[in-house]
């Protein structure tokens, strides 16, 4: 029990930091029908901003987490009006080439500057255990990851649902065409959306990485990746808090199913990531709480 219970602490603090990536593809999705698969090099482009921000020059972590939230903004912004803006919206294909080679630069970019050795991350939240069950812990790691992770999505819903920008961006999300019919300015709302889906991507490398069994370098999201689009799949790819519970599952499923089922070896918890994200596009596509698309025959 004491060994369930520790994994289950696990799982809870993984599956945060998914459902936190997870919420950065839901955004792109939202704006684009497309998943970026360059939001976790981002995202770990912006952790190294934030590392050298606080270390090398001296700034309290939190400030330097918001200093590189909003760098990391400006750069998504830069790539969405260069280099998605001037394609077709309806026609992916061009689009997926752009982040997978986005995916391979900001990689290869940060070889370069920071080279390809593993560094400490500052630490983020307290330090200690908030409970203890025999040789279960619960961290205060944990639960600060799951109460950020909480505000984050709620600041998020507010910010969609009750701001002027929000409501642009949620209609632009529902109906490209009939938004900007009604004036409202889509290229400028697309870019809010990839700038805010950068900034959370810096937040969800920093915290990640924050963890002490974890050290930051540039192949340091790749692995992420997969478990937050099987989170963000399961989910519902148009849903926050869709994209949170699925965060929560993939992380029970990498520490609890995984370590339970005997012919699942350790080494495969990234394949079983993809075999949830497979199910589910073949079985319920919309994901949990996503919108279920409706075709006119």
């Amino acid at each position: 029990m004491e060994l369930f219970i520790a994994r289950l602490f696990d799982g809870i603090s993984n599956g945060a930091t998914y459902g936190l990536i997870a919420l950065a593809l839901v955004l792109i999705y939202k704006a684009t029908t497309l998943i970026n698969f360059a939001q976790g090099e981002m995202a770990m482009f912006g952790a190294f901003i934030v590392l050298v921000l606080a270390t090398e020059r001296g700034i309290p972590i939190w400030i330097a987490v918001i200093i590189g939230m909003a760098i990391s903004a400006l750069i998504g912004a830069g790539i969405e009006r260069t280099l998605i803006r001037p394609f077709d919206p309806s026609d992916h294909l061009p689009l997926v080439i752009i982040t997978l080679g986005l995916f391979l630069v900001f990689g290869a970019t940060a070889g370069i500057i920071w080279r390809f050795d593993p560094r400490q991350f500052p630490s983020m939240f307290p330090s200690g255990n908030a409970l203890s069950f025999g040789v279960a812990t619960l961290t205060w790691y944990t639960v600060c990851v799951v109460i950020t992770v909480l505000v984050v999505v709620g600041l998020l819903t507010l910010l969609l649902n009750k701001t002027k920008i929000g409501l642009a961006f949620r209609a632009v999300s529902s109906n490209l065409e009939s938004s900007e019919l009604s004036g409202i300015r889509v290229g400028p709302t697309l870019q809010f959306g990839w700038a805010l889906a950068a900034a959370v991507g810096t937040l969800a490398a920093s915290i990640y990485v924050a963890n002490p069994l974890f050290q930051l370098e540039p192949s340091v999201m790749a692995r992420v990746l997969i478990f937050s689009a099987s989170a963000a799949a399961l989910g519902g790819l148009d849903s926050l808090w869709g994209a949170l519970v699925g965060g929560i599952a993939i992380g029970m499923v990498q520490s609890i199913v995984v370590q339970y089922v005997p012919f699942i070896p350790n080494e495969m918890s990234l394949a079983t990531a993809v075999v949830v994200l497979v199910l589910v596009l073949v079985f319920k596509p919309s994901g949990l709480f996503g919108t279920p698309q409706v075709e006119r025959v």
